[in-house]
């Protein structure tokens, strides 16, 4: 099976806290695609909040995206768009 790699950055203002986290996974359930994203040597899956909450990227930092499955360029790009446009997540704390 073919795997997706993307890159995205940071845009959410105080990083990837609980409202992004919950934003990403609410996305990521709502595809077949399995998404894992990987920060400063930690992985996390997409479709675990405690998972995306440890992760702990910050504004700014580079994160990648590995995604497998039927429609996981879908997926990729609809995560890489949440992460990278801090319009769609809340920012608070």
């Amino acid at each position: 099976m073919t795997t997706i790699v993307r890159q995205a950055t940071v845009a959410i203002p105080n990083g990837i806290h609980a409202r992004p986290s919950h934003a990403i996974v609410s996305l990521a359930v709502d595809f077949e695609a399995t998404v894992y994203l990987h920060f400063d040597s930690r992985s996390a899956d997409a479709k675990s909040i405690l998972s995306v909450m440890t992760l702990g990227a910050p504004y700014g930092a580079q994160v990648e995206l590995h995604g497998e499955g039927v429609d996981a360029a879908a997926a990729i790009e609809a995560i890489v768009s949440l992460i990278e446009n801090s319009n769609e997540v809340g920012s608070g704390t």
